[in-house]
């Protein structure tokens, strides 16, 4: 296992982590023995944002006796009540959630307190006036929280809090797909939110000032894994996109989904994959036109009329699809949603993919609305 050194702290962290999206497929005893595999194999940074409520006892019975030897996210913002997750801007709840948390862990302290999922400008606004970011300073200053980080898929927004100056951490979604641009046009052409320089501008900014990044939608809620959803119309390797991410300015590790110890066995494969199995390169060769029919989020099509954000709408549908269990909570959130459309037809003029969106957004509609 390979490691590398938080900027702000002496943690080495591991360059492979685990996230916690899928680990509930598996049984609380299996749990158990799939963390204690990745401690023993050399993995020792955790995400705590799960679709359910299951890991959290495990994991605390698996790290009894050696809490010392794991870094975990705990988010504040992510709400587990009910059983499952939920989002909370709600000062009180994000209290109560946090102490769970902490209590399922068997844990005293945080090492990476994560302001969660912020995505538009009005999330930001209801942390900051709940009062969620000072309760995160405060627990800092008592040293129940070793470092301050935020979830976010927004480099726009991300760029607002890291002029705070109050991060150590960044979890923040690379991948391919939504890096990718056409070499011929670096600039102009993007698969996510915020242009191709945005993003990278991002990357950079945070490895000059210090920033982690922990990688979340390595392989794209697993679109980039199959040639039928990735909007590149061929499949890449968990291996290429695991090292892809590595390969960023800022990124300290990459966050896989493992759903038993199958899948904690063949990432901890890249290990010992041969470089061959590692390389990349073969995005240089997609083209724009491969992607004809499908959004891949570039958001070409803006501004729109109604004010969607068509780009994020979309992806939030093909991640809920393709079975991130989050997404569908992260679509709820949106300010405004597919039903706004107003179907003027301006965004189906502007795509360079030739996406009938109009007809997406009736199609999104039926299917959150199911």
């Amino acid at each position: 296992m390979q490691y590398r050194k938080l900027p702000k702290g002496a943690e080495q962290i591991s360059v492979l982590g685990i996230g916690t999206s899928s680990i509930q497929a598996s049984s609380e005893k299996e749990i158990e023995e799939i963390m204690d595999a990745a401690i023993e194999n050399g993995i020792n940074f955790f995400d705590m944002a799960s679709s359910e409520a299951k890991p959290f006892a495990a994991y605390g019975r698996a790290i009894k006796d050696r809490r010392d030897k794991v870094y975990f996210q705990i988010h504040f913002g992510a709400n587990y009540e009910t059983g499952a997750y939920g989002w909370t801007t709600n000062l009180d709840t994000v209290k109560r959630s946090v102490d769970w948390q902490m209590k399922a862990l068997q844990t005293d302290y945080i090492d990476f307190g994560f302001i969660h999922c912020i995505d538009e400008p009005a999330d930001l606004r209801s942390i900051e006036k709940a009062g969620i970011i000072r309760y995160i300073e405060e627990l800092k200053e008592k040293g129940v929280v070793r470092h301050i980080g935020l979830s976010s898929h927004t480099p726009e927004l991300v760029s607002k809090v890291l002029d705070m100056g109050i991060l150590d951490m960044l979890m923040f979604s690379i991948n391919p797909a939504y890096d990718y641009a056409d070499a011929a046009d670096y600039e102009t052409d993007s698969y996510a939110i915020g242009s191709v320089a945005e993003r990278m501008e991002l990357y950079r900014r945070c490895e000059t000032e210090g920033v982690g990044i922990s990688v979340m939608k390595a392989f794209s809620g697993g679109q980039l894994l199959d040639a039928k959803t990735s909007p590149f119309g061929r499949a890449l390797t968990e291996y290429q996109c695991i090292q892809y991410a590595l390969d960023k300015p800022g990124v300290l590790t990459v966050l896989s989904g493992v759903r038993n110890m199958a899948d904690l066995k063949r990432i901890l494969d890249f290990c010992n994959a041969m470089p061959e199995e590692k390389d990349y390169s073969v995005i240089g060769s997609f083209a724009p036109q491969d992607a004809t029919g499908k959004c891949v989020y570039c958001n070409h099509c803006q501004p729109c009329p109604a004010g969607l954000d068509v780009g994020l709408i979309n992806k939030y549908y093909d991640l809920a699809r393709s079975g991130d269990e989050l997404a569908g909570n992260h679509y709820e959130n949106l300010a405004v949603k597919a039903e706004s459309c107003v179907r003027c037809g301006h965004c189906n003029s502007r795509c360079p993919f030739h996406v009938d969106q109009v007809a997406r957004m009736q199609e999104i509609v039926a299917y959150f609305n199911r």
